[in-house]
C-alpha cells in the first residue's frame, strides 16, 4: 500500500512532459511562421542572387 502511495505521489515524470509540451508547441509556432513567411523569404533570396549576377529560381 506504501509503494502505491509513493507512486501516485511522484511527480517527477510530469515536469518531463510539460517540458515536452512547451517544445511541441514553440516548434509548431516556428513552423507556422517559417510557413507564413516562405513567399516573401523565396523572394528575398531571389532578389539576392539576382543582385550577385546569378539567375532567378522559378
Amino acid at each position: 500500500m506504501n509503494l502505491v502511495k509513493k507512486f501516485l505521489s511522484d511527480e517527477s515524470g510530469a515536469t518531463a512532459i510539460e517540458y515536452g509540451l512547451i517544445a511541441a508547441l514553440i516548434s509548431v509556432v516556428i513552423i507556422g511562421a517559417a510557413t507564413a513567411m516562405g513567399g516573401q523569404l523565396f523572394a528575398v533570396f531571389n532578389s539576392i542572387t539576382v543582385a550577385m549576377g546569378g539567375t532567378a529560381a522559378s
